[in-house]
């Protein structure tokens, strides 16, 4: 039975190379829902400190106070959650931070992940981050950047985003094509 308290804003997480991104833009266009990416936000913010992604999940675990760069993140989802409706967000947090958002994982091992993303790197996120060519190297450092996260969410937070039980839809996303995710969403 659908909660009838739900917004009509469906949040997306995942794992890296998982399909967020690609997924909430053909799922927010199939609805006429707007569309946007907290990891597109954090990348556009570390650029501007001088800084790739990893670096910036490292130095914001060391901070005792909410690191600037995620209170400008997190306070942007509030943002949406709060005047926002008919919106397709992928974002590691905004099922915390919009709790009556229709929430969605889609999982999927790293090694797949790695390969994935090398498939589709653009210039932009080639600038924004390392990324080595090999996908298995690639693979270690998304390891590493999921447990920076990990660690930084639940301390500042008490969250765990890679914690299925907080969703109300998990799908693999090597177990199905991209078409087949939209439409179960």
């Amino acid at each position: 039975m659908e909660d009838q308290n739900k917004k009509p804003i469906i949040t997306i997480a995942g794992y890296p190379g998982s399909g967020k991104s690609t997924t909430a833009k053909l799922v927010a266009e199939k609805l006429g829902y707007m569309h946007f990416s907290s990891g597109d936000l954090f990348r556009v913010l570390a650029k501007e400190q001088g800084i790739d992604v990893l670096q910036a999940n490292i130095d914001a675990e060391k901070e005792e106070e909410i690191p600037k760069i995620d209170q400008l993140v997190d306070d942007r989802l509030q943002e949406i959650g709060k005047n926002d409706e008919e919106v397709v967000i992928d974002s590691r947090l905004a099922w915390h931070w919009i709790p009556k958002s229709f929430k969605i994982f889609l999982d999927l091992e790293l090694s797949i992940a790695a390969e994935r993303i090398l498939n589709k790197m653009t210039p932009e996120r080639i600038d924004a981050e390392h990324i080595p060519d090999d996908p298995n190297e690639y693979a270690l450092v998304l390891k590493k950047r999921l447990d920076s996260e990990m660690r930084r969410y639940n301390k500042i937070y008490n969250v765990n985003p890679y914690d299925t039980a907080n969703y109300d839809l998990v799908i693999n996303t090597s177990s199905h094509d991209i078409d087949e995710v939209v439409n179960l969403i």
